[in-house]
């Protein structure tokens, strides 16, 4: 890997000149503009710190675009990471969101290592759509608090929502408003203007000079220190062993979103540059950035897609981009801290409202229901339910788990059609033939033979009754299971005490090894196999595979 990344760093700045350099600068700094309000709101989100959000987007920055395997990639704090994370901090607290990030990149080097950066591959694309909705649900639904102005009690957004009943629910007249003009600018606000300056961003400048101007009384983010080291932060001697166990499964959360999110983006970014993500690089680079984080004080971050594209068609050369974005950030924080700790927390919500209606892939969706693609529909629906309800891992498993199942129900369908025999469709003159075949039946298996579809070969015999001659054509069939080919052993044996002449026709090469270890050709003898059922009625040749 440490060869093939030295490879790919020659390739890509060759040639490398002043004029790269300032394309990198200047895509670093538009990157930088969109991120700013993005990492102070997803910090806010997960239930840390603004400055948290801010921090780790600067490390993440740093660290993660030196070492990454696509140079457009873009990474820092995320909506779906911090999603994952409010349970996470309300449960464990900051330490334990250290901790859980710390093991979460110690999987991901482990996975790069391993070459495992194919994996997300396997990942059906509507169990994706639908985590990727259950988590704009819970960010949403997270920032209900800070939109309104409201009060809520409970370690999980659904728990939040259902405290309402109790502790009661009394909007923010102000806070409101606040948030609403967010809203509406992001989502009103030209898109060429928004190529510029993002709408965000100016959002979030307007309203923190109104609260500035006019002492609007709302909640705000509070001081942002003018350092990279928080005071809250991971240190060796804060690591408690002890409660590291009960970390164990929100650190393969994280991992796993992480791997997610950063291979999904570089296959997006990848397809929009022409160069392809080196994969297994990438989960090196992520992991090793999460496991530098939590000694600054940041949250787990990941490959981030709004920042990436804004990245690619800012004119990105290299990887560079990543850093100036980065460096960007901590002018801004080293400059503005002073000015940053007025920004409303309701201005933050309403850029996260606008983003978590937007990270829906709403094409997608639009296209399962849309088509009616029951099966894609299904995946959708319960993978984001148990986004909501549960966990991303839970989520996950349970909707490959589902595709799985699905996806065997599909693969198994057999079909068996019948048809009696004509010899005249043959063009056969043969009266002799003509009689032999005048009460036999063909029936074309088409589909695996497989334990779950045993019942359809079960309704064979009844088919045939009152034949004399039974055919089958088998060029269909793609695979044969033990339990199926036990199964047609006991029916060909019942067709044959009965007096029924039987015939295999194109048995695929690939199931002549499971008939023989079955005891079928055993049972009807080589001469009953040919090559087609055409072959059978006219030439009498017998299946060469099977001929002394």
């Amino acid at each position: 890997m440490g060869k093939n990344f030295i490879s790919s760093l020659a390739v890509e700045f060759r040639g490398y000149n002043a004029q790269k350099l300032t394309k990198d600068l200047m895509a670093g700094v538009t990157v930088a503009a969109v991120a700013l309000p993005l990492a102070l709101a997803f910090g806010v989100s997960a239930g840390a710190t603004a400055a948290a959000g801010l921090v780790t987007a600067i490390v993440a920055g740093i660290v993660m675009s030196l070492l990454t395997g696509g140079y457009y990639q873009i990474s820092g704090p995320t909506g779906a990471m911090a999603a994952i994370l409010g349970s996470l901090i309300a449960t464990h607290g900051m330490q334990g969101v250290f901790v859980a990030g710390l093991m979460s990149g110690i999987i991901l080097v482990i996975a790069g290592i391993l070459h495992l950066g194919e994996l997300t591959s396997f990942v059906p694309s509507p169990v994706i759509t639908g985590f990727t909705s259950g988590i704009a649900v819970v960010i949403a639904l997270g920032q209900i608090d800070n939109f309104f102005g409201t009060h809520s009690e409970g370690a999980t957004a659904i728990a939040k929502l259902l405290s309402y009943k109790d502790l009661g629910f009394h909007p923010d007249l102000t806070t409101v408003l606040v948030a609403l003009f967010v809203v509406f600018l992001m989502v009103f606000f030209p898109k060429k203007w928004n190529a510029v300056v993002p709408a965000s961003l100016i959002g979030i400048i307007i309203t923190t000079a109104a609260t500035l101007v006019f002492k609007l009384d709302v909640a705000t983010v509070g001081e942002i220190p003018q350092s990279l080291l928080l005071e809250d932060r991971l240190s060796f001697s804060k690591i408690d062993l002890a409660s590291m166990p009960a970390l164990i499964a929100p650190a393969f959360s994280i991992a796993i979103l992480n791997m997610l999110e950063s291979l999904l983006c570089g296959a997006s970014a990848g397809r929009a540059t022409g160069v392809k993500l080196n994969n297994d690089q990438e989960l090196l680079a992520q992991g090793v950035g999460n496991i530098v984080l939590p000694f600054f004080g940041g949250i787990p971050a990941t490959a981030a897609l709004a920042r990436t594209s804004v990245a690619v068609k800012s004119g990105a050369v290299t990887r560079l981009t990543g850093v100036f974005h980065a460096l960007g950030l901590l002018v801004m924080m080293l400059v503005l801290a002073p000015i940053i700790k007025y920004v409303p927390l309701s201005g933050l919500a309403g850029v996260l409202m606008v983003t978590a209606w937007r990270m829906n892939e709403w094409h997608a969706i639009k296209y399962f229901f849309g088509h009616k693609f029951k099966g894609a529909i299904a995946k959708f629906v319960v993978t984001m339910i148990f986004t909501i309800l549960f966990d991303l891992t839970v989520a996950i498993i349970v909707g490959v788990g589902l595709s799985l199942i699905l996806m065997l129900v599909r693969l198994s369908k057999l079909e068996i059609n019948y048809e009696r025999v004509d010899m005249n469709r043959l063009g056969c003159e043969d009266e002799t033939l003509k009689e032999r075949y005048k009460n036999a039946m063909v029936a074309y298996i088409t589909g695996p033979l497989l334990f779950a579809n045993i019942s359809v070969l079960e309704e064979l015999p009844g088919k045939v009754e009152g034949c004399d001659t039974v055919m089958f054509s088998m060029r269909g069939v793609s695979s044969v299971d033990v339990s199926a080919v036990q199964t047609l052993l006991s029916i060909l044996t019942e067709l044959k005490e009965k007096g029924m002449d039987i015939t295999i026709c194109g048995l695929p090469a690939a199931s002549h090894n499971m008939f023989e270890r079955a005891g079928v050709i055993e049972l009807l003898g080589e001469e009953a196999f040919y090559w087609s059922v055409e072959r059978a009625l006219l030439d009498h040749r017998p299946y060469p595979a099977l001929t002394k």
